[in-house]
Formats: structure tokens, C-alpha cells, sequence
């Protein structure tokens, strides 16, 4: 998975004030599942704050009990318990059409569109979740899985029995079932109220999960594809026209701009990012 942010802030553009509800406040290290948790609570987001500082840890808060089959249970289990899934919608690798809806929703919720920059679907947000999900990151292919599977402490990072896809597609899954229990509806037809509260929930480990799934561990791991999406190179779907790298006045491909360095220390840097595809 591609589009890592260093732990250095850029200064925004001059008057550039963005609402978003993301706006992580916890450097890497740090109980990475209470990213964001402080600011589901607020009425009012700062969107500027949320891309000056965003930085994203991992999925690394597994320090919740979770009564989940290991991948060969699941899917031993699976034809027994799990009706077929719907169809792909066109231009979804991964997420079905229920899982579509409900990222869309969820990306332009936390990125809404204002004067500063377009939603969240818009910047190609969920087609980079997308794409991750349907790729190394998301089939686990630098994950250990051959167990065992045993509670662990959050320094020790990810300790669940399921990829990171499996873990997503579960989650969407049971955030549908408990807004449907709630509301009388899945979350992306539900109001923009109780979206809100849905996504407070799970900041803050309030919802739990029927399942057993751990809550905190599914939205550090939505938390954290949503700010790669705003950050990594268009190359990867999200990031559209790099307006998440303007924003913030990230000049894209560090080693192009080396000879800038000195010149611009302190200065607004005056050229357009620059990304992986501008340099074939």
C-alpha cells in the first residue's frame, strides 16, 4: 500500500479553511485507535487542521476481545452462514455494490465538498480504498496468518485471523447490521446526524459489534485508508488532481524539487505538485 506521509507538517495555503471531521490529534505509536476520537466529538470540524497533521499509524489497536473464526473456519463456515454476496458494481476491483454505497457515503461525509476542494468521492477517495483492498495490502500479503490467534497488547500491532479486506468487508457488514438496528436503515441511508453518531460510535468504542469484531480495530483501519486516500499519489486513485497535496502546499515528489529546498525554506512554494505519473 502506497502513500505513507512523513511526520512533518506543511503549512497550508494562506485562508485555505476546510471542515472535515478528520483531524487525528495522536502521533504514530500511540493508541492509534483513538485517532479522531476527540474530534467525532466536536459540532465543528477544521478540515485544515485535519491535512496539516494527519498521520496514520496502522491498524494497531487490537486490544479488544474478538470471537472471530481464523480464515480456514471462515471459510469452512461460510456457505452455511453467509448469503452470496452482491454483484461488483462497474469500476469497484473489491467492494460490492452494498460496500460501495457504504464507503461513498463514508468518504463524503468525512471529506465533504466546500469552497477549498471537492468530496471525498469526487477526489477518488473510495476507488483508492478500492484498489487497496483488492491488492497485496488488502489480500494480507505481508501479514503472518498461521496464528495463533491470541489476545494482544496495542504495541504489538495487528493480531487479528483476518486480511485487512476481510476485516473491512466484516465491518461494513456489521456497521450495516447495527444501523439497520438503530435507524431502520444501513449507514449510507441514513441521515447525515446519525452518520455522525455511527462514526462517533466507533471512534470511540461506544457501538459493538454482534460479531465480535473489534471495533476499534475496524475504524483505525477505515481511519486510516480514508487519510491515505486524501495523500497518496494519483497513481493510486485517490488524491484526485492532487488537491489534497495543494492544500496542504506538498510539492509531491520530494527528489524532483531537492535544488528547491533551500530557496523556499519558510516560502510558499509556487509550483504545482508534482506526482509519479508527471515524471514518464
Amino acid at each position: 500500500m502506497s502513500g505513507r506521509r512523513s511526520n512533518g507538517q506543511n503549512p497550508a495555503l494562506p485562508g485555505q479553511v476546510k471542515n472535515s471531521m478528520l483531524a487525528p490529534t495522536k502521533m504514530p505509536g500511540i493508541d492509534s485507535g483513538c485517532e479522531g476520537e476527540t474530534i467525532m466529538k466536536k459540532q465543528g470540524f477544521d478540515r485544515r487542521d485535519f491535512l496539516k497533521t494527519a498521520v496514520v499509524s496502522g491498524a494497531a489497536a487490537a486490544s479488544a476481545t474478538a470471537t472471530i473464526a481464523t480464515p480456514d473456519t471462515a471459510r469452512a463456515e461460510q456457505p452455511a452462514q453467509t448469503p452470496p454476496a452482491p454483484a461488483e458494481p462497474a469500476g469497484y476491483a473489491f467492494l460490492n455494490l452494498d460496500e460501495a454505497a457504504f464507503v461513498e457515503a463514508l468518504v463524503d461525509h468525512m471529506v465533504p465538498a466546500d469552497e477549498i476542494s471537492p468530496k471525498g468521492t469526487d477526489l477518488g477517495v473510495n476507488i483508492y480504498i478500492d484498489r487497496a483492498l483488492a491488492g497485496g495490502w488488502g489480500k494480507g500479503d505481508r501479514l503472518y496468518m498461521q496464528g495463533p490467534w491470541k489476545l494482544g497488547s496495542p504495541s504489538q500491532g495487528y493480531q487479528l485471523p483476518l486480511t485487512p479486506a476481510q476485516l473491512y468487508r466484516a465491518g461494513i457488514a456489521a456497521t450495516n447490521a447495527h444501523c439497520r438496528k438503530a435507524y431502520g436503515n444501513t449507514f449510507d441511508r441514513i441521515t447525515p446526524d446519525e452518520r455522525q453518531e455511527v462514526l462517533t460510535g466507533l471512534s470511540t468504542g461506544k457501538i459493538t459489534f454482534d460479531s465480535g469484531l473489534p471495533v476499534r480495530v475496524f475504524w483505525t483501519t477505515l481511519y486510516q485508508t480514508v487519510v491515505e486516500g486524501m495523500y497518496s499519489d494519483p497513481i493510486y486513485g485517490g488524491n484526485r488532481n492532487k488537491a489534497g497535496w495543494a492544500i496542504i502546499g506538498f510539492p509531491g515528489v520530494i527528489a524532483v524539487h531537492r535544488d528547491h529546498v533551500a530557496q523556499y525554506r519558510g516560502k510558499p512554494f509556487p509550483n504545482k505538485p508534482f506526482g509519479i505519473a508527471d515524471m514518464s
